[in-house]
């Protein structure tokens, strides 16, 4: 019996809630999630619903529509958020689902320039992280109209 899927898990933990705090939105083919990343707040995951590992096992159509929600999350992301730069990664080789990370970086955050997984930099100040958080609920609206519009 294989292990269960963390990111399953996630999803139908999300479905049983009726949208948990961490779910932004949801389609019948891709969720976006609110990484829960103190260091990084307005990390988002785009991810497809059904164990898919490779964007190439998609259709063409089913990856152009990936892709342009990354695209609207990413520049709802940017818009609230007004992030220096935002890292659009996929990247996981541990799930069975095709997976994309938005991630707003700035100078202060822990690990700029570097990849957020590498050696912490730098300790961001409280104040500023906390500022950052009060922006989520509307980076959250922000998703939801660009990607209900």
């Amino acid at each position: 019996m294989s292990a269960p899927c963390d990111l399953c898990s996630l999803l139908d933990g999300f479905a049983r809630q009726q949208g948990g705090d961490a779910l932004l939105w949801r389609s019948e083919r891709l969720s976006v999630v609110a990484v829960d990343d103190p260091s990084y707040p307005g990390f988002c995951r785009v991810i497809w619903n059904k164990h898919v590992k490779e964007m190439t096992d998609l259709t063409p159509g089913e990856r152009n529509y990936v892709m342009e929600v990354v695209w609207q999350v990413e520049l709802a992301v940017r818009e609230v958020m007004q992030p220096e730069k935002v890292n659009v990664a996929s990247f996981g080789n541990m799930t069975p689902h095709v997976h994309w990370h938005v991630i707003p970086r700035y100078p202060d955050d822990a690990h700029f320039p570097n990849p957020s997984w590498a050696v912490v930099q730098r300790s961001t100040p409280p104040e500023v992280l906390a500022a950052r958080r009060a922006l989520l609920p509307a980076l959250r609206t922000a998703i939801i109209d660009r990607l209900t519009a």
